[in-house]
Protein backbone atom coordinates (compact mmCIF):
# COMPACT_ATOMS: atom_id res chain seq x y z
CA UNK A 1 0.00 0.00 0.00
CA UNK A 2 1.47 3.22 -0.80
CA UNK A 3 1.74 5.79 1.49
CA UNK A 4 -0.31 9.28 1.13
CA UNK A 5 1.80 11.91 0.83
CA UNK A 6 -0.12 15.08 0.35
CA UNK A 7 -2.91 16.56 1.95
CA UNK A 8 -4.67 16.31 -0.53
CA UNK A 9 -4.93 12.74 -0.71
CA UNK A 10 -6.10 13.04 2.94
CA UNK A 11 -8.90 15.66 1.75
CA UNK A 12 -9.62 13.33 -0.68
CA UNK A 13 -10.02 10.37 1.38
CA UNK A 14 -11.68 12.77 3.48
CA UNK A 15 -14.38 13.50 1.38
CA UNK A 16 -14.72 9.62 0.15
CA UNK A 17 -15.54 8.68 4.23
CA UNK A 18 -18.18 11.61 3.81
CA UNK A 19 -19.99 10.52 1.27
CA UNK A 20 -20.22 7.28 2.28
CA UNK A 21 -21.48 8.34 5.74
CA UNK A 22 -22.98 11.74 5.03
CA UNK A 23 -24.36 11.31 8.68
CA UNK A 24 -21.52 10.37 10.68
CA UNK A 25 -19.61 10.92 13.41
CA UNK A 26 -16.91 13.64 12.36
CA UNK A 27 -14.26 13.14 14.65
CA UNK A 28 -14.48 9.25 13.72
CA UNK A 29 -13.24 10.29 10.62
CA UNK A 30 -11.21 12.87 11.88
CA UNK A 31 -9.39 10.10 14.40
CA UNK A 32 -9.12 7.48 11.47
CA UNK A 33 -7.12 9.91 8.96
CA UNK A 34 -5.13 11.31 11.78
CA UNK A 35 -6.31 14.88 10.73
CA UNK A 36 -7.84 17.51 13.43
CA UNK A 37 -11.33 17.76 13.28
CA UNK A 38 -11.30 21.16 11.58
CA UNK A 39 -9.73 19.27 8.74
CA UNK A 40 -13.16 17.66 8.33
CA UNK A 41 -15.25 20.72 8.77
CA UNK A 42 -13.31 22.28 5.92
CA UNK A 43 -14.08 19.46 3.55
CA UNK A 44 -17.80 19.32 4.24
CA UNK A 45 -19.74 21.30 1.22
CA UNK A 46 -21.64 24.45 1.71
CA UNK A 47 -23.57 25.11 3.46
CA UNK A 48 -23.05 21.92 5.44
CA UNK A 49 -20.19 23.89 7.15
CA UNK A 50 -19.43 27.70 7.16
CA UNK A 51 -16.58 29.54 8.95
CA UNK A 52 -16.40 32.49 9.95
CA UNK A 53 -13.22 34.25 12.03
CA UNK A 54 -12.72 33.41 16.01
CA UNK A 55 -12.25 36.92 16.43
CA UNK A 56 -16.16 36.99 16.19
CA UNK A 57 -16.59 34.67 19.66
CA UNK A 58 -17.93 37.54 21.79
CA UNK A 59 -20.39 38.31 19.43
CA UNK A 60 -22.09 35.04 18.76
CA UNK A 61 -21.65 34.03 22.15
CA UNK A 62 -23.65 37.18 23.17
CA UNK A 63 -26.51 36.22 20.76
CA UNK A 64 -26.37 32.56 22.05
CA UNK A 65 -27.54 33.84 25.79
CA UNK A 66 -30.53 34.88 23.80
CA UNK A 67 -31.58 30.96 22.74
CA UNK A 68 -33.04 29.34 25.64
CA UNK A 69 -31.80 25.99 26.06
CA UNK A 70 -29.60 24.51 23.99
CA UNK A 71 -27.39 21.52 24.06
CA UNK A 72 -23.05 22.24 25.22
CA UNK A 73 -21.24 19.15 23.79
CA UNK A 74 -16.83 18.65 24.73
CA UNK A 75 -16.49 15.59 22.68
CA UNK A 76 -12.56 13.92 23.26
CA UNK A 77 -11.27 10.65 22.11
CA UNK A 78 -12.48 9.51 25.90
CA UNK A 79 -15.73 11.05 25.89
CA UNK A 80 -18.65 13.19 24.76
CA UNK A 81 -19.83 15.35 27.38
CA UNK A 82 -23.30 17.19 27.20
CA UNK A 83 -25.14 19.59 29.89
CA UNK A 84 -28.43 21.28 28.51
CA UNK A 85 -28.83 24.64 29.77
CA UNK A 86 -28.92 28.48 28.87
CA UNK A 87 -26.08 29.80 27.42
CA UNK A 88 -24.73 32.42 30.30
CA UNK A 89 -22.88 35.00 29.95
CA UNK A 90 -19.18 35.63 29.95
CA UNK A 91 -16.88 38.60 29.99
CA UNK A 92 -12.99 38.69 29.21
CA UNK A 93 -10.42 38.93 32.74
CA UNK A 94 -7.31 37.40 33.19
CA UNK A 95 -6.49 35.46 30.03
CA UNK A 96 -10.04 33.69 30.07
CA UNK A 97 -13.37 33.96 28.85
CA UNK A 98 -15.53 34.02 32.33
CA UNK A 99 -19.22 32.28 32.14
CA UNK A 100 -20.85 33.38 34.57
CA UNK A 101 -24.73 32.71 35.87
CA UNK A 102 -27.22 29.89 37.44
CA UNK A 103 -26.40 27.99 34.26
CA UNK A 104 -25.29 24.28 34.37
CA UNK A 105 -22.87 25.46 31.81
CA UNK A 106 -20.36 27.41 33.64
CA UNK A 107 -16.59 27.89 33.36
CA UNK A 108 -13.24 29.60 31.63
CA UNK A 109 -12.37 29.61 28.32
CA UNK A 110 -9.02 29.98 26.49
CA UNK A 111 -10.94 31.97 23.44
CA UNK A 112 -7.52 33.87 22.43
CA UNK A 113 -7.20 30.31 21.15
CA UNK A 114 -10.51 30.42 19.36
CA UNK A 115 -8.94 30.31 15.45
CA UNK A 116 -12.42 29.77 14.06
CA UNK A 117 -16.08 29.15 13.68
CA UNK A 118 -18.08 27.25 12.13
CA UNK A 119 -21.51 26.66 11.64
CA UNK A 120 -22.52 23.47 10.92
CA UNK A 121 -25.67 22.27 9.15
CA UNK A 122 -25.87 18.14 8.25
CA UNK A 123 -27.75 15.03 9.23
CA UNK A 124 -26.82 13.62 12.25
CA UNK A 125 -27.96 9.85 11.94
CA UNK A 126 -30.90 10.42 9.68
CA UNK A 127 -31.74 13.60 11.70
CA UNK A 128 -31.20 17.27 10.80
CA UNK A 129 -28.43 18.60 12.90
CA UNK A 130 -27.06 22.66 13.31
CA UNK A 131 -24.30 23.39 15.37
CA UNK A 132 -21.70 26.19 16.50
CA UNK A 133 -18.35 25.14 16.66
CA UNK A 134 -15.35 26.62 17.90
CA UNK A 135 -12.08 26.04 16.94
CA UNK A 136 -8.63 26.29 18.35
CA UNK A 137 -5.37 27.00 17.23
CA UNK A 138 -4.60 23.65 16.64
CA UNK A 139 -7.90 22.68 14.68
CA UNK A 140 -9.42 20.80 17.50
CA UNK A 141 -12.97 21.85 18.16
CA UNK A 142 -12.83 23.45 21.80
CA UNK A 143 -16.81 22.90 21.98
CA UNK A 144 -19.56 22.59 20.12
CA UNK A 145 -22.96 24.38 20.96
CA UNK A 146 -25.85 22.81 19.28
CA UNK A 147 -29.75 24.11 18.45
CA UNK A 148 -32.16 22.04 20.78
CA UNK A 149 -34.72 19.89 19.92
CA UNK A 150 -38.43 19.58 20.72
CA UNK A 151 -39.52 16.19 22.73
CA UNK A 152 -40.54 14.49 19.17
CA UNK A 153 -36.66 14.80 18.24
CA UNK A 154 -37.25 18.19 15.65
CA UNK A 155 -35.18 21.33 15.99
CA UNK A 156 -36.72 23.94 17.94
CA UNK A 157 -38.09 26.38 15.01
CA UNK A 158 -37.25 29.58 17.26
CA UNK A 159 -33.51 28.47 17.43
CA UNK A 160 -33.17 27.06 14.21
CA UNK A 161 -34.23 30.98 13.21
CA UNK A 162 -32.04 32.25 15.33
CA UNK A 163 -28.86 29.82 14.24
CA UNK A 164 -29.52 30.87 10.67
CA UNK A 165 -29.77 34.72 11.15
CA UNK A 166 -26.66 34.59 13.23
CA UNK A 167 -24.83 32.08 10.67
CA UNK A 168 -26.05 35.04 7.67
CA UNK A 169 -25.04 38.03 10.26
CA UNK A 170 -21.55 36.42 10.69
CA UNK A 171 -21.17 35.37 7.15
CA UNK A 172 -21.75 38.89 6.20
CA UNK A 173 -19.11 39.76 8.17
CA UNK A 174 -16.88 37.91 6.13
CA UNK A 175 -15.06 34.18 6.44
CA UNK A 176 -11.92 33.56 8.56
Amino acid sequence: MNAITTMQDIEALIREDLAARPDGVLEAIAEARDVPLQRVLDCLEPPAAARVSGELYETIWHDLTTWGDITFVVHTRDGVFECKGRVPPGTSGRGYFNIHGSSPIGGHLRMDRCRAIYFVDRPFFGKRSCSVQFVNQDGGVMFKIFVGRNEDRSLKADQLARFEALRAGCLGRGES
